[in-house]
């Protein structure tokens, strides 16, 4: 049974509950975090409460938590659930009003939840020991401020969704100018010619922290190439690896695009010697 956090209290999971009147639930307004942990340690910690922050400050959510107070909830829901990976879900709404309206009330308190959820094991960065991803191509029609990592996901549902019921892992999106955005629920990566290429960030794209420390790791160590610049549909296609992103996958390769082989089918050198170097660095930011 899981040990979860509603509003100041810990409790089983199944004694938690949250009004119908919250805003979450009536319009998705709301932020969340999934901070993944291996062994008690969290990964990137400080630049997902930064995100956080940013978030609930775009949506005018005020909760003035510092770092260490988000860090007390996480290394209290880590040791009340001891597995040995797991990730840290953190869920800010905008609270409960006493009716149903649009504006944002005044003198309601934000709900805070916060809960363990599942990841597998940290992935294996070798190549002979990583299948790869199917993914399936298409136009991207969420809203434009995906730079906020809001509750209101079922844009990303719906493609992720339709990309799953043919096969598919992900889903790669493309906006209008047939330009690369990011993925359901990843950010996006090719390799052409030994140099890593992501596309660079704006409203289109989420700032994924996996992102984050994977850049910073590849520019420190310096071995690969990186590129952060707007990446066509045709260079997608014509790519030599394809990778994707998130806290639960890390860094992991795409072997499949529209039922193509990428490059020869099978996760590529620059991906295996990239994840090593993100697994080596990871617990560092």
């Amino acid at each position: 049974m899981s040990i979860v956090y509603l509003n100041g209290t810990y409790m089983p999971i199944e004694d938690a509950h949250v009004s119908p009147l919250d805003r979450g639930f009536l319009f998705g307004d709301g932020i969340y975090e999934v901070i993944p942990s291996y062994g008690g340690k969290m990964v990137g910690f400080g630049p997902h409460i930064d995100r956080m922050i940013e978030g609930l400050g775009a949506l005018e959510i005020e909760l003035n938590w510092s770092h260490d107070q988000w860090r007390d909830l996480c290394q209290e829901l880590i040791n009340r659930n001891p597995k040995s990976q797991i990730g840290l879900y953190l869920h800010v709404t905008r609270g409960a009003d006493i009716k149903r309206h649009h504006p944002y009330p005044k003198g309601v308190s934000p709900t805070v939840f916060a809960m363990p959820t599942d990841i597998p094991p940290a992935p294996i960065p070798e190549r002979d020991k990583v299948d790869g991803y199917k993914v399936t191509t298409m136009q991207d029609e969420r809203w434009k401020r995906c730079n906020i990592k809001s509750i209101s996901l079922l844009g990303n549902v719906m493609h992720y969704q339709k990309g799953y019921s043919q096969g598919s892992g992900e889903v790669l999106l493309f906006n209008d100018k047939n330009e690369l955005t990011e993925c359901g629920a990843c950010n996006a990566y090719i390799v052409k010619n030994g140099t890593m290429i992501t596309p660079i960030l704006d409203h289109q794209i989420l700032p994924g922290i996996t992102r984050l420390i994977a850049l910073g790791v590849l520019q420190s160590d310096g071995s690969i190439a990186v590129e952060e610049r707007t990446v066509t549909r045709e260079e997608v296609f014509d790519a030599d690896e394809i990778w994707i992103s998130s806290s639960s996958k890390e860094l992991a390769p795409v072997t499949h695009i529209d039922g193509q082989l990428v490059g020869d089918g099978k996760p590529g050198p620059v991906w295996e010697k990239a994840a090593k170097l993100y697994s080596a660095g990871k617990f560092n930011y």
